[in-house]
């Protein structure tokens, strides 16, 4: 372990990107300047008298354009006004017309996300971009965190330390490193394995039981690398599937979007990885503290049962979480009525396919991995010879005129023949 742990800080010191990269903003998606805001009233007004055409629509409406429009000439819309409260036009305020069909509608005190586009005329140049989620993320984070110490006690700080430690590596190394133009793959394997490093040694303390179950988490995420290597650019995934990451292209065209792509699959699979790795060394371990006399094929054959179900649990567990994030997608599929053959070819959805099953088939080979290294680990630490206690034996010396028979290590098998006396 000496020699990787090496190599990671070797990885971090020659990569370490010190900051992202500045660029000019463009106004579009996530790259607008925000400001937090407050709506301060909220007035209904007719949509015919606010909205610019003026005029009745005579389009179809039994189309959503057509009864959008109609709904926007006959209904009631709603005028916000709208304080801004952060930046250096704090106090400033500006109204924002509100479509009865809109799905986010607008209400008194409440907080809100206004974007700012400073080349706008100036009462253009702010509009409601999002509602402000501060209070219950925030909230709902220190349940979380007050849940975990519960249960998990000194266990559970650990593994909030290790969380924050993981975020400040994502948001310092990896996050900046990429936009600088290194190689995603390569800052994906540095970074993940520092977390891995981190987070395990940390939650579960500096021992051989931890370092079987880094070696078989680094053995696993290697498989990934290389099996999204090959996968990846056979099935000519480019990675630029969506206005977000098109908005990257634009933004640093010198990002391998394919090399994100991967570095996406390797950074997401390691914490599946070290829930499986972990459970299966610890699996092992007390399989032996069970029975110390049996040896490593038994121990292996014992922990590989209990890992068949672990693996049926988790790869389903995986699949439906991605099955879950892509669901308006499928939707749209669905809806369209495409075939089963035509949604997966998309880009779109074989993405999500080849994400899904090189992660699967990362996960179903770390157990067997780590089963077998944890077996040939822990059935080496076997157990001293079993001795009369010093007292009794002394007793019994004296008594006989003969020295206390020792008999062989249960941890040897029990095998050893008896000498006759």
């Amino acid at each position: 372990m000496i020699p990787f742990a090496a190599a990671v800080l070797i990885g971090l010191a020659v990569l370490w990107p010190g900051g992202a990269p500045a660029h000019e903003r463009t106004g579009v998606g996530f790259d607008r300047q925000t400001q937090h805001a407050t709506v301060t009233k909220v007035v209904e007004v007719s949509c015919q008298s606010v909205n610019a055409s003026g005029g009745v629509p005579t389009g179809d409406t039994s189309t959503a354009e057509g009864s959008s429009a109609q709904q926007q000439a006959d209904g009631t819309c709603k005028k916000a006004t709208i304080r801004v409260d952060t930046g250096d036009d704090k106090g400033r305020t500006f109204n924002e017309i509100v479509q009865p069909d809109q799905s986010r509608q607008l209400s008194e005190g409440q907080e809100v996300v206004v974007a700012y586009e400073p080349s706008a005329p100036e009462d253009l140049q702010y509009s409601v971009t999002d509602v402000n989620r501060r209070f219950p993320m925030a909230l709902l984070a220190g349940i979380f965190a007050l849940a975990v110490v519960a249960v998990g006690r000194l266990r559970g700080v650990m593994a909030l330390v290790a969380l924050a430690i993981s975020f400040l590596i994502l948001n310092f190394f990896i996050l900046p490193a990429i936009l600088q133009g290194s190689n995603p793959l390569v800052v994906a394997v540095v970074g993940a394995s520092a977390i891995m490093l981190i987070a395990l040694y940390l939650c579960h303390g500096l021992s051989a039981r931890t370092s079987v179950a880094v070696l078989g988490t680094l053995i696993s995420l290697l498989l990934i690398g290389i099996l999204g290597s090959v996968f990846i650019g056979w099935a000519a995934l480019t990675g630029n599937t969506d206005d977000n990451t098109g908005l990257i292209h634009g933004l640093y065209p010198e990002i391998d979007m394919s090399g994100l792509l991967l570095a996406g699959v390797i950074i997401g699979s390691l914490g599946v990885l070290d829930d499986v790795t972990v459970t299966q060394t610890s699996a092992v371990w007390e399989l032996h503290e069970a029975n110390p006399s049996t040896g490593w094929r038994g121990l292996y054959r014992a922990g590989i049962r209990i890992g068949r179900d672990h693996i049926a649990s988790v790869v389903n567990t995986l699949v439906l979480a991605y099955a879950g994030a892509a669901l308006p997608l499928l939707l749209l599929f669905s809806i369209a009525q495409s075939s089963v053959g035509t949604v997966a070819n998309s880009e779109l959805v074989a993405e999500e396919i080849v994400r899904t099953l090189i992660g699967s088939i990362g996960l179903v080979a770390s157990v067997p991995v780590t089963t077998a290294l944890a077996a040939l680990v822990v059935s080496a630490d076997r157990p001293t010879a079993r001795t009369t206690a010093p007292g009794r034996a002394g007793n019994q010396e004296q008594a006989t005129g003969q020295a206390p028979d020792v008999r062989p290590a249960a941890g040897r098998g029990g095998r050893g023949r008896r000498r006759k006396r």
